[in-house]
C-alpha cells in the first residue's frame, strides 16, 4: 500500500513548517549520527530513497559524488527539491520506493532518511537495493525506531498535570500496519522489530557494519530545547550495511 500524504496541500504546509524542513540537515537531530555512517561519497553514484526536499542529495554532491538520483512519491516534495537544486548531476524522479527496479551495479551507495517505515515490505526493498549496488556497495538508512512505532498512538504517558511521565511500549512483537497521527493527519506506517530490520538485511546478502540509536547532540539541544525529551527514549534506528 502506497500513500502520498505529502501531496495533500494542508499536510505539506504543516510539514514545511517543521524545523528540519526549514533548517535542513543541521536541524535534524539524527543527522550527525547518519552522516557518521555514510561512506566516502567522492566519485560515487548515489541513490536517495524518499529524498524529500533533496537535502541529502545536495550533501552528497557537496562531498563530490559523481551523480545523485533522488526518488520520491510526492510531486510537491520533488518540486521543492528542484527549486533548491542547481546542479546537473542531481536528478529527481517521481517514483515510489517499492517501485525501484534498477540494473545490477547501478549505484555505489544507497541511502534513505526516515522513509522506510512507510514501506510495507522491507525485505523486498533490501533485495532490490542489493541488486542495484556494486559489490562492496553501501546501504545506509534511518527509520523511526521500533520502540516508537510499536503503538499507533506514538505518544507519551502523561501525568495529572500534563507532564510527560514515560514512553509506553506495547504490541512490540505484533508487526504490521499502524494508523498513526502525524501533523494532525492519519498516516499509515509499518512497525517491525529491530530483529526484522537486521535479519532482512542479512537474508538479502548484506553485512551489517554499524547500528545506531542516536539522541540529539548537545549542540542540537542548545539550539532546539524542545528536543530534550528525545534523550529519554530512542526515536530513530540507523543501520549501515555493505553488500557482500
Amino acid at each position: 500500500m502506497q500513500q502520498n500524504k505529502y501531496d495533500d496541500p494542508g499536510f505539506f504546509e504543516k510539514y514545511s513548517q517543521m524545523a528540519r524542513s526549514v533548517g535542513g540537515l543541521e536541524a535534524a537531530g539524527e543527522w550527525p549520527a547518519l552522516r557518521a555512517l555514510l561512506p566516502d561519497l567522492k566519485d560515487k553514484r548515489v541513490l536517495d530513497l524518499g529524498c524529500g526536499y533533496g537535502w541529502h542529495c545536495l550533501y552528497a554532491r557537496e562531498q563530490e559524488a559523481r551523480s545523485v538520483l533522488g526518488i520520491d512519491l510526492s510531486e510537491r516534495m520533488l518540486a521543492r527539491a528542484r527549486e533548491m537544486t542547481d546542479d546537473p548531476r542531481i536528478e529527481y524522479r517521481q517514483m515510489g520506493i517499492e517501485d525501484i527496479d534498477f540494473g545490477p551495479g547501478a549505484f555505489d551507495v544507497v541511502l534513505s532518511s526516515l522513509a522506510l517505515h512507510y514501506v510495507e515490505r522491507f525485505d523486498s526493498i533490501c533485495e532490490k537495493v542489493r541488486h542495484s549496488l556494486v559489490p562492496g556497495g553501501s546501504f545506509v538508512f534511518s527509520a523511526e525506531h521500533p520502540m516508537f512505532t510499536a503503538r499507533a498512538e506514538q505518544d507519551w504517558h502523561y501525568g495529572p498535570a500534563g507532564e510527560r511521565m514515560h514512553w509506553p511500549v506495547d504490541d512490540y512483537q505484533e508487526e504490521g500496519l499502524r494508523q498513526a497521527r502525524f501533523l494532525d493527519s492519519d498516516v499509515v506506517k509499518y512497525h517491525r522489530t529491530v530483529a526484522t530490520y537486521m535479519n532482512a538485511l542479512i537474508d538479502a546478502g548484506f553485512r551489517i557494519r554499524r547500528v545506531s540509536e542516536p539522541q540529539p547532540t548537545p549542540e542540537a539541544l542548545d539550539r532546539y530545547p524542545d528536543m530534550r525529551d528525545e534523550t529519554r527514549r530512542p526515536i530513530f534506528l540507523l543501520i549501515a550495511a555493505v553488500k557482500e
